[in-house]
């Protein structure tokens, strides 16, 4: 019940599901060491923050199809500021 209250979260707004994250669980600490890189990650990358968290696993970092992930969602992140400031530009 919770990943698909998370997941849904997630499609709403990425910022708010690594602020969940971030209260209700560990993994941030997890996956980074100090404060200043998941705070960059909250304002500028969401998404991307939001997947490396996820996919990072304490043994053996992030590997294989996890960094597919990590790529895929750093994609999305540009797209959704090129799609910003495509349709801020004005004809």
């Amino acid at each position: 019940m919770f990943g698909c209250l998370f997941v849904l979260a997630a499609l709403i707004s990425p910022r708010l599901a690594f602020l969940l994250i971030w209260l209700f669980s560990d993994r941030i600490s997890i996956a980074f060491d100090n404060l200043v890189i998941p705070l960059l990650g909250f304002i500028f990358l969401p998404v991307t923050s939001v997947v490396y968290v996820l996919v990072y696993d304490p043994q053996a970092g992030v590997n294989g199809l996890g960094w597919f992930l990590v790529v895929f969602a750093f994609l999305v992140d540009l797209g959704a500021y090129s799609g910003s400031r495509y349709s801020n530009r004005k004809n």
